[in-house]
């Protein structure tokens, strides 16, 4: 076997013990092999260069690539105020990491410098991270190049204080850019899903600009959410329901008929909507509820997804990139969105994740497609020709 993967979980006072524990424990999985890419889901309340100091203190220039999260994610379950350090080792397969900085402030250059890097060999799978306050993922996405083969997600951490940051090398920030890419004797599979559907409330988007949705139907979007759930207007612009409101998201109409999930990052003090991607005057919008049952039968599609686009690889490694409304969701039975995917994965298959603000997926042979409220499986396997 040429392809290996080993996760590693710790929790301590600082980010650099934190960081350097995870890294230990994946090492001594790992055994004799070399790894080529450490993937790390650190805890928002870490600082980033101190993790980034921990794994690096025992790893030396090996590629990293990662994000803040509220929450990482291991086959043992959920790990609040954690890092949790996936590290990937191949004798016939390399990894490079990108980082591109200042993508918040300047985000055209950036998305070209980006859109460059894809066209080279835009079938390389690519694992890309980026803000989720303040990155406008939808039009990044829009930016690039058809067919490439784009996976990621936007970063997350306190909802309240808008504190997230990505990591690439030994870079980190909450405005720049982390890229992955992958080349050699290795397969990425992707698969997705979400268990949030209509319940029959339709709204009309009457005013939006930019991230914000200011009025539904003529009238506040906190009205019309304080009309239906019965808690007044101005109480959804504080905590906890001025986030909340992540668990009640918009299914935007498309020309297919099909949905697309929005979801609110917070409810504003004037009962605006503050969300990661624009929506459009005039769209209509239906109200759309999650349920437990419904998003494990997601996570368990997502895996079956993401095994049958390896095409018969051999998979070593789980990434789980799920957004934090099911953080949120699951708040009664932690874990449980997990363990739905390692039942789906069987045993024996390292896992690894984070909860995000939004999710990034190939589109095919259009361009990659951003996402709210989904969970994303990422399997890297090894090719089956070299299992023999």
């Amino acid at each position: 076997m040429s392809l290996l993967a080993a996760v590693g979980q710790a929790r301590a006072l600082d980010g650099r013990e934190t960081g350097l524990q995870a890294t230990h424990q994946a090492l001594n999985a790992l055994g004799s092999a070399a790894p080529i890419l450490g993937v790390v889901i650190a805890s928002y309340q870490y600082e980033a260069q101190q993790v980034i100091n921990g794994v690096a203190s025992l790893t030396g220039n090996m590629p990293l690539i990662g994000f803040s999260a509220p929450a990482g994610m291991t086959s043992a379950g959920l790990h609040p105020h954690s890092v949790v350090v996936a590290l990937l080792a191949a004798t016939d397969a390399r990894a490079e990491v990108q980082w591109l900085a200042g993508y918040t402030q300047g985000s055209r250059e950036v998305s070209q410098q980006l859109a460059d890097l894809l066209k080279r060999k835009p079938k390389q799978p690519s694992i890309l991270f980026v803000d989720g306050f303040n990155a406008d993922a939808e039009q990044l996405c829009a930016s690039l190049p058809a067919g490439v083969n784009l996976v990621g997600a936007l970063s997350s951490g306190d909802l309240h204080s808008g504190n997230a940051y990505q990591i690439g090398g030994t870079q980190s920030g909450a405005g720049g850019l982390a890229l992955a890419r992958l080349e050699g004797q290795i397969r990425v599979g992707v698969g997705t899903g979400h268990g949030w559907q209509p319940v029959g409330t339709h709204f009309r988007v009457t005013r939006s600009r930019g991230f914000w949705v200011r009025t539904l139907d003529g009238r506040p979007a906190s009205e019309s959410y304080a009309r239906l759930f019965g808690y007044p207007a101005r109480e959804w612009a504080f905590p906890p329901l001025n986030h909340l409101a992540r668990l009640y998201p918009l299914g935007l109409e498309q020309s297919d008929h099909a949905l697309q999930v929005r979801s609110p990052l917070r409810i504003e003090a004037d009962g605006s909507f503050r969300m990661n991607a624009a929506v459009s005057d005039g769209s209509d919008a239906y109200l759309l509820t999650g349920s437990l049952s419904a998003c494990q039968a997601a996570a368990k599609e997502a895996v079956q997804q993401a095994q049958a686009a390896l095409e018969g690889a051999r998979p070593v490694l789980a990434l789980v990139l799920t957004d934090v409304a099911w953080q949120m969701l699951f708040e009664a039975q932690p874990g449980a969105d997990i363990a739905a995917v390692q039942e789906a994965l069987g045993p024996g298959v390292p896992l690894a994740g984070g909860y995000t603000l939004g999710q990034i997926v190939p589109g095919g042979k259009g361009v990659p497609q951003f996402l709210n409220q989904h969970m994303v499986v990422i399997l890297i396997g090894e090719p089956e020709e070299k299992q023999k």
